[in-house]
Order: structure tokens, then C-alpha cells, then sequence
């Protein structure tokens, strides 16, 4: 029966969740799962599970958190497991040679993007952020380079400007899980497709840093908009008012009437208020202006930028950055 087979389940993220939970409802014997160890986060530096971690101990499954899984303790924890396959989703580590060969099946992987564009560590942030209209799910079978196996499918996924880094996880969560099960079955009986990937076609999705956070105000209003929502709400944009850093949870790029630039505006520097109100604070751009919706001042929680423009000094011209 092909649903008998051992899988050895790899993932840390939200992301990853539902391809775990699709694999038990349809039946799927998950010998164990391996997930990133518990880090610390939150003001008070908690150790924290991983999601994965979480919904695999709800659910009584064994769980393995090797620091590197590329050390012999973390090699010999999966040898002893013997999985049939291994299926990894946003799992964080390179898989290492030793594990690679041991499933009979191969090793597969549900990445979030269109192989072979966006190879890496963070493509959903950054299809967002670079203004794709398209993304999508790769299934594919693991190498030792970062991720250039072959594909086995995939399946597309557009994004929308309501999109954030949020609702596109979510979304690519339930297609990767809808395509795992789809070609599980194929994979097993050996009739499922390899297909190389051109690596002349391929672009990179490296982990982001806090320099990707910074917002630079001489960019166009869309790319500071797409920058924004390709880090929420895992992080924000930031900038700096009154030399403290200021966060920017959400904005919105003006619509008809509210593009019209006033003879004034047009002399300040991009990153100066140009007004604020109960709509939010307008803020000069290198093309024009943007609406800032959802803010953070240094030290206070975030809040609609009405708000804190209720009680803020933001005369126009106060510059920003």
C-alpha cells in the first residue's frame, strides 16, 4: 500500500505545517521529525518550539532538533530512523551527502517559489519584494547544492498587492501540501518526472537582513510598498524620526485624486512628511509620495499611523530616515 511507506518529515516554519498535517490526514506513517532547536524570542528571550515542533508533539510524534544536522550525532539520529523517503519543507539546514543517499525514495522538498528562480532561504519574502505578480510551489528531489535538484512539479500562485509575506505563506503552505500528496503516490511507484533545472535561469532568495528593512525614500512609492509588505509581519521596514528608529508595518500607494502632488511637495526631500491625518502620513518618495497605515515608534507598540500622527509633531517637511 503507498501509503505504508516511512517518512522522515523535515520542517521549522508555519510554512511547513501543513504539508505535516496533510501527510497524517491522508494517512502517511511519519516516523519521526526533525525541526530547528528551540531559540529564544520575545522581550523576555523564552525559548520557543518551532511551529513544526509544536503541532508534531500535539500529536505525539517524536521530534529531533540536531543543532547541525550535518554532525555525526544529527547523520547517525536519521540513520537509526531508516525513513523510505525524507520530505523537507522550509526545514533550514543543507542537507548533507550521508543523509541525502540513505531514503530509498530520495530525499524531496516543497519550496516556495518556481524553480529555478528564487533558490534560497527566504523566496516568498523576496518575490514580494521584488514586485513579482506570480510565485508558486517546486516539488523537487534534494542535491547537495541549494535547491538545484531536479523538479517533479510545480504549481503556480499569483500575488496580489493585498499580499504580505503573511498571506503568501499561508497560501503557498496549502498548494506545497496539495502538491506533496498529489505526487507522493508517483514518487513512491517510481513513475514520477525528473526534470534538470537550467541553471542559466536561476536567481537567488538569500535570508534577509536588517539592511533589506531599511527603507530608502528616494526609491519609487512601489517599491518601498512591495518592500514593506514582503517583510510583514515577520519584520518591518524601518526608518528614523528623530533619530530614534521608527517601524513601518504597512502603507498603501495613493489612488486617483490622492497622487495629485501639491506645487510645495514637489521641492522636499524624499522622506518628508508632506501631511497627516485620519487617511495617515504621507510621505515623499523619489516619484511621488506613499501612505504610511501602521507604525512603530522607538520603544511602543504599533499602532495606526492615524493615531500616532494624532499625537505626533509631524509638521510638513519633518524629515524621515
Amino acid at each position: 500500500m503507498e501509503n505504508s511507506m516511512k517518512i522522515l518529515f523535515m520542517g521549522t516554519p508555519d510554512f511547513a505545517v501543513a504539508s505535516l498535517q496533510t501527510l497524517l490526514e491522508q494517512g502517511y506513517e511519519i516516523a519521526a521529525v526533525v525541526t530547528q532547536p528551540d531559540r529564544p524570542k520575545g522581550r523576555k528571550r523564552e525559548l520557543t518550539p518551532t511551529p513544526v515542533k509544536a503541532f508534531a508533539l500535539e500529536r505525539g510524534l517524536e521530534v529531533l532538533q540536531p543543532e547541525k544536522l550535518r554532525s555525526p550525532e544529527g547523520v547517525a539520529a536519521v540513520t537509526t530512523i531508516a525513513p523510505d523517503i525524507i520530505v523537507t519543507a522550509a526545514y533550514g539546514q543543507i542537507l548533507p551527502k550521508a543523509i541525502l543517499e540513505l531514503p530509498r525514495l530520495g530525499c524531496i522538498n516543497v519550496h516556495g517559489s518556481l524553480l529555478p528562480r528564487y533558490r534560497g532561504g527566504a523566496p516568498i519574502q523576496r518575490s514580494i519584494i521584488d514586485g513579482e505578480t506570480v510565485t508558486g510551489v517546486t516539488l523537487m528531489y534534494m542535491a547537495e547544492g541549494l535547491d538545484t535538484g531536479d523538479m517533479i512539479a510545480k504549481v503556480e500562485v499569483p500575488i496580489t498587492d493585498e499580499d504580505t509575506a503573511g498571506s503568501m505563506f499561508g497560501k503557498l503552505s496549502v498548494a506545497g501540501a496539495k502538491l506533496l500528496t498529489e505526487w507522493l503516490p508517483r514518487i513512491a511507484d517510481g513513475t514520477a518526472g525528473r526534470t534538470p533545472q537550467n541553471n542559466d535561469e536561476a536567481t537567488y532568495a538569500p535570508n534577509l537582513t536588517r539592511e533589506d528593512e531599511k527603507l530608502i525614500w528616494s526609491q519609487d512609492a512601489r517599491k518601498l510598498f512591495n518592500r514593506v509588505r514582503g517583510l510583514n509581519p515577520m519584520a518591518s521596514g524601518f526608518t528614523y524620526l528623530d533619530g530614534e528608529v521608527f517601524k513601518v508595518w504597512s502603507c498603501r500607494i495613493p489612488q486617483g485624486s490622492d497622487t495629485m502632488m501639491r506645487p510645495e511637495w514637489t521641492s522636499l526631500l524624499p522622506g518628508s512628511v508632506l501631511e497627516s491625518g485620519a487617511f495617515g502620513i504621507r510621505v515623499r518618495t523619489g516619484d511621488g509620495s506613499i501612505v504610511l497605515t501602521e507604525v512603530q515608534p522607538a520603544g511602543k507598540k504599533a499602532l495606526a499611523a492615524a493615531e500616532f500622527a494624532k499625537g505626533a509633531r509631524l509638521a510638513p517637511g519633518k524629515v524621515l530616515g
